[in-house]
């Protein structure tokens, strides 16, 4: 009997040992309350930390990042928008747009981005695309040729439907690209706006609802987004020592806390790092035909990429050159390309030029070189 206990106990030992060492590994775990969360540099696009980055999920108000800057490439933003019945009374976040009142592209551009005014959204899709469906159209392609290709739009202001989704890793692509554009990054980054209200005697005053602005060192960016479907959004973008970051959480309670926290790490780990100078010189190349003439050869781009300590062995460089130039050419001449790979990955690609050129061989050059042989 007293056999039969001490086997027992020593069954349950085991097992509450084990109970015990899994819930150290779980304790020890990092645990991210968003759904899906990726932060990219902006500039390289280099990912520098992600979950479900890949996953497909609604994206709420975040969708206007695209509807802003497809409105932006096919407008004159100083065109004036006569605000059309279908614009008004849209659910959701407003800036009560009126039937007939008169605003420009450039005026509804930061009713949308600061008070995500999903009328604004409309107004502009009717005016840049004939239509909303004209414009939604206009919108997936664009996502299809800056290479957010596991996002599909469904509308302009963000919604829910079942055909409307976005990886975290397309939204920060997204995101990227349209903080290249000036005005893009001087509305998404602006805290305070008065704009008009045509049909009244007074203006509106617009504030930015992205927190991060105020409360994030750094920040210049970019938009928020809330439904019942996608949970809490917000992508951010923040400069720091020359490096731009852009942080994509969706379905996040804390948003603001956790990107706060995840982009210190980062600005923590990786600093922006010069791999190619500009207009570097590389070497000498020969030159067909001509017994001892060289020409040099060079780049002309700058190319930075971010790193941490244990990355920087892992940058790898491959010229691509002929064996020999073959006259005539001109100066500046494109002969060759210059690869940087990161772990055997393409990460930059640059032509390379001539630093000189040389004209075709004349009657006396060819009998000078028949000479020197002689």
């Amino acid at each position: 009997m007293r056999r039969r206990v001490g086997k027992a106990f020593a069954v349950l030992y085991l097992f509450a040992a084990v109970l015990f060492c899994s819930a150290k590994v779980a304790a020890g775990a990092e645990v991210i309350p968003a759904r899906s969360m990726i932060i990219i540099e902006a500039s390289a696009g280099r990912p520098l930390f992600e979950k479900n980055a890949y996953q497909k999920l609604p994206m709420a108000s975040t969708t206007k990042i695209m509807t802003a800057i497809v409105a932006i490439e096919e407008c004159d933003v100083k065109e004036v928008v006569t605000i059309p019945k279908q614009a008004c009374g849209i659910e959701g976040s407003s800036i009560y747009l009126e039937e007939g009142e008169k605003l420009t592209v450039e005026q509804l551009l930061y009713g949308l981005m600061l008070r995500s005014g999903n009328d604004c959204a409309v107004a502009l899709a009717l005016h840049a695309g004939g239509s909303v469906e004209g414009f939604v159209k206009k919108m997936n392609e664009k996502a299809q040729a800056i290479g957010a290709y596991d996002t599909h739009f469904a509308n302009p202001h963000g919604l829910h439907a079942d055909d409307h989704f976005i990886t975290a890793y397309d939204l920060a692509v997204i995101s990227s690209y349209a903080m290249k554009n000036s005005l893009f990054r001087q509305i998404v980054s602006t805290k305070r706006i008065e704009i008009p209200c045509t049909t009244r005697d007074y203006g509106r005053i617009l504030y930015n609802k992205n927190k991060m602005l105020s409360r994030y060192e750094g920040a210049n960016g970019i938009k928020t987004g809330f439904t019942r479907q996608a949970g809490r959004c917000l992508v951010s973008s923040a400069m720091r020592d020359g490096m731009e970051l852009i942080c994509v959480v969706l379905n996040c309670g804390p948003m603001w806390e956790v990107s706060e926290q995840y982009l210190d790490k980062m600005f923590g780990k990786y600093s922006l790092k010069t791999v190619l100078e500009p207009y570097k010189y590389w070497g000498d190349i020969e030159v067909a035909k001509r017994p001892g003439l060289k020409v040099g050869y060079y780049t002309k781009d700058k190319f930075a990429y971010p790193l941490c300590e244990e990355d920087e062995d892992k940058i790898s460089i491959r010229v691509e050159l002929p064996d020999s130039l073959t006259p005539p050419f001109n100066k500046d001449a494109e002969i060759g390309k210059v690869k940087y790979y990161f772990e055997n990955e393409l990460i930059f690609s640059t032509k390379i030029y001539t630093i000189d050129g040389v004209g075709a061989l004349t009657y006396t050059d060819a009998l000078d070189k028949i000479i020197s042989q002689m």
